[in-house]
């Protein structure tokens, strides 16, 4: 467990051996599943065309999961209980360091990913093009229905509030590939599903070259466990602390801003009011202040922890 951040809940039951490498590893597919015992093994199958080793970690599932995985010819990893999806790929992550591949490939075990793509989403990684190469789902093209496209595409300009790089066409795909670099430099610290984002923000801190490759993915079949609105919520609420974390003045300070902004425009209409009826409006007067020296003191907070973040940075 040693590399990792905060690995409290980190509870393998079995499987955390790792096997003797008799020859240098160049892929190495892992798949975070839980309860995927209808699909796993044809995944496990499938990657194995593409993928020298294939390891599953099971996420404390309930059904047969981790059998058919094995049986499938995995390496299985199980955890006692179920952790999340964050805390999976955790485990991936710390096995993948063991195994020094050229390329860890990250896929869903679902059956939404089809392991026939892993080639082209490797080769850059192999070629040496890139560190980091990201699935994308390309909107109606991919057949995601359009709830999901809107809530990806808020999840995509919430990350890329967190980083100055840029906007990435699909953050949240589970289907990603890791060089050997990234795997040295990469943590992924966070539990949940926002992971995807929190290892993305990571690599462009390390300024990793990112690239992304179209993939096909699948909608008619059951995925995560959570709803689409709380599965969202859950991760848009991460992503917002990453960016007040990595980015406060942006954060404190749009925030500052606009209530100013709010402030400025009430004050304009209590003048007005005022001048117009020669009756003061204590309600609008109490929201000009109260969101004037909330805004100021927002300003003042970001200033304050930008500063901070810069020293601790030296």
């Amino acid at each position: 467990m040693e590399g990792f951040r905060g690995v409290t809940d980190y509870v393998p039951e079995s499987g955390l051996h790792v096997p003797t490498k008799s020859q240098p590893l160049s892929v190495l597919a892992a798949i975070p599943a839980f309860n995927e015992g209808p699909t796993i093994g044809s995944v496990v199958l499938r990657a194995k065309q593409y993928a020298e080793e294939v390891v599953v970690i099971d996420d404390g599932s309930t059904d047969d999961t981790a059998e058919i995985a094995t049986l499938a010819g995995a390496h299985v990893i199980q955890h006692a209980r179920n952790l999340g999806k964050g805390t999976a790929i955790r485990t991936a992550w710390l096995f993948a360091r063991e195994r020094h591949p050229q390329a860890l490939v990250l896929l869903d075990g679902d059956h939404q990913h089809d392991p026939k793509d892993i080639p082209r989403v490797v080769e850059p990684i192999l070629a040496g093009k890139a560190d980091v190469v990201l699935g994308v789902r390309w909107g109606k093209t991919s057949g995601m229905p359009l709830y999901r496209r809107i809530g990806k595409r808020t999840l995509d300009y919430a990350t890329a509030a967190a980083t100055k790089n840029g906007l990435l066409t699909d953050s949240q795909c589970g289907f990603r590939v890791f060089s050997s670099q990234a795997l040295r430099v990469i943590e992924p610290t966070d539990d949940g599903l926002s992971i995807e984002s929190q290892m993305l923000l990571e690599a462009q801190e390390r300024n990793l070259r990112i690239q992304e490759v179209n993939i096909d993915a699948r909608y008619d079949i059951e995925g995560s466990t959570l709803s689409p609105g709380r599965h969202g919520t859950s991760v848009l609420a991460r992503i917002v602390t990453l960016v007040s974390e990595k980015r406060p003045l942006f954060f404190f300070g749009v925030s500052g801003a606009v209530l100013l902004l709010i402030a400025a425009g009430l004050g304009v209409i209590l003048l007005q009011t005022y001048y117009a009826t020669r009756a003061f409006a204590i309600g609008y007067a109490f929201i000009v202040v109260l969101f004037g020296i909330v805004g100021i003191v927002s300003i003042f907070i970001g200033i304050t922890l930008n500063a901070l973040r810069r020293i601790a940075a030296r």
